[in-house]
């Protein structure tokens, strides 16, 4: 298998993972089971894999995390929303 049809694979999944989580939080409007840390270190994590994709100057990289930040602070919103 080609390594960049691998990465976009992989970018794909791993950047829809967290979706329906935030279909359900956006639905049910209760936040108490997701854990502020863990959405916290997430975005980090993510920010600081598109930045190194940046470096290296890799699309997968960059468009998969990227659009997975953007999701978790979506979610981090409906946190602050949504937080009782």
């Amino acid at each position: 298998m080609n390594e960049n049809v691998l990465g976009i694979i992989a970018g794909v999944l791993t950047s829809i993972s967290m979706i329906p989580q935030l279909i359900k939080v956006i639905k049910e409007k209760n936040v108490d089971d997701i854990s502020l840390v863990m959405l916290v270190v997430l975005i980090s994590g993510l920010s600081l894999w598109a930045w190194y994709g940046f470096m290296k100057n890799e699309l997968p990289i960059i468009v998969s995390n990227a659009f997975a930040v953007l999701v978790n602070i979506s979610l981090l919103i409906c946190y602050m929303i949504y937080k009782k």
